[in-house]
């Protein structure tokens, strides 16, 4: 069967070790899945989800009770006051956006305490480009408190926030293409309570992107304010085909909500494009993709160390906070050869052949590889890297453990050819 996919006896018999030497590794993450499971399970049975919830509400999208049943279905599987979970929002960067626009006025002050923040995410504060629709260019001011060996600089941030005139601090979770390590939520949780034991009234966003379910607790059940995400990562299962969400304190979600819509409209309004169904099911079947998801990273992490590919990060048995999974290739052609392997791999587009090229909102050319059933969906099997030395690959994703791990074989077998 590995031979038809073009994959060697050489990589094939590498993997079956592998897989030996990660069984007590994958069990922890079953039993992780059982938990994100249970709570999703009481969270739809608490709420009584049923069939008519799944109906399309065309028009203005008044009294559309399966859209608000959803939106309940989040707020308690995040332990949070209230949720905005909606097809309107575009992407992660659209929802951090919308939050962002939503919370701070002109004269207020944002703080992000995990360093530089994620390319997409530096124009919308005016960092890069040159928008005139910028929070900076709105007057909003920005400030930046750096990581230190990968964890928060606790005393910089309690110096500054004694200091007060700070409306929001930010947190991302997860690496972006920054080189560090990702953020566990023990780590976000004592971040957290540092700010608040000296000032309650600063907001704390967490950008949750690619988070949610890898541990068995979320950034709102550790204190932060309100929380960010795509649904085309996570949450949304693989079957969710857009949107994002917000969770957190009801008070700034309706702020957020009015940014999305209209001032005194908020959540009241919006179409839901017949995509509640898919996004029930997406939520429903979170747990376990994440699952696989975790399962082909940690799998990918190993099989590049056997195959001497050291700069790894996460390595196999480290800790985990998100589906990410990087490779410091060390040259353009390894990380293209890489990408264009995961591509190979994929049951969508296998043909194509990823190149770099100039994208949007991001500093240096990319190249991207995911042919994935829905375009840009992350937590399908993908890859990607810009073109800057180290020449990291940023993976993820994977809807099936069986179908992440041979897709990651078939990009090991092209890039060591």
């Amino acid at each position: 069967m590995y031979k038809e996919l073009g994959i060697s006896e050489k990589v094939v018999n590498v993997a079956n070790e592998v897989e030996k030497e990660l069984v007590d590794i994958f069990s922890k993450l079953d039993e992780n899945c059982m938990k994100a499971s249970s709570k999703v399970l009481k969270a739809f049975q608490d709420n009584k989800v049923s069939t008519s919830d799944f109906i399309e509400v065309t028009g203005y999208g008044y009294y559309d009770g399966g859209r608000e049943k959803l939106e309940k279905v989040y707020s308690q599987i995040f332990g949070a006051e209230d949720a905005l979970v909606r097809p309107q929002i575009m992407s992660g960067t659209h929802a951090l956006s919308l939050a962002l626009f939503g919370l701070l006025k002109y004269g207020d002050t944002m703080i992000s305490i995990s360093g530089e923040p994620y390319d997409t995410l530096k124009s919308v504060i005016g960092l890069v480009g040159d928008s005139e629709n910028s929070l900076i260019k709105h007057g909003i001011k920005y400030e930046q408190i750096e990581l230190i060996d990968n964890d928060f600089d606790y005393e910089k941030i309690a110096e500054r926030v004694k200091q007060g005139n700070i409306k929001l601090i930010e947190i991302q979770r997860s690496r972006g293409y920054a080189q560090r390590k990702s953020l566990t939520i023990a780590k976000i949780e004592k971040a957290i309570k540092t700010i608040k034991d000296i000032d309650k009234n600063v907001i704390v966003m967490v950008d949750n992107c690619y988070g949610e379910f890898v541990e068995d607790r979320e950034p709102t059940e550790v204190g932060a304010d309100i929380c960010i995400s795509s649904l085309m990562k996570n949450l949304g299962g693989g079957i969710a085909t857009s949107g994002g969400y917000v969770v957190g304190r009801k008070d700034l979600i309706n702020s957020v909500a009015e940014c999305l819509t209209s001032p005194c409209v908020g959540k009241d309004l919006g179409a839901n494009f017949n995509q509640l169904l898919s996004y029930y099911k997406g939520l429903f079947m979170a747990p376990s993709v994440v699952k696989s998801t975790l399962k082909s990273m940690i799998f990918a992490s190993r099989m590049l160390e056997k195959f001497g590919f050291d700069r790894i990060s996460p390595r196999y048995d480290e800790e985990r906070t998100d589906i990410i999974q990087t490779m410091d290739l060390l040259s353009e052609e390894k990380l293209v050869k890489f990408c264009q392997g995961i591509q190979k791999g994929s049951p969508i587009e296998s043909y194509v052949i990823p190149v770099p090229d100039e994208m949007p909102g991001y500093p240096h050319k990319e190249v991207m590889a995911g042919g994935s059933f829905t375009p840009g969906a992350t937590i399908e099997l993908s890859c990607d890297g810009p073109i800057c030395e180290p020449y990291t690959a940023y993976m993820q994703g994977g809807l099936t453990y069986e179908y992440g791990k041979l897709g990651i074989m078939i990009a090991i077998e092209n890039m060591i050819k």
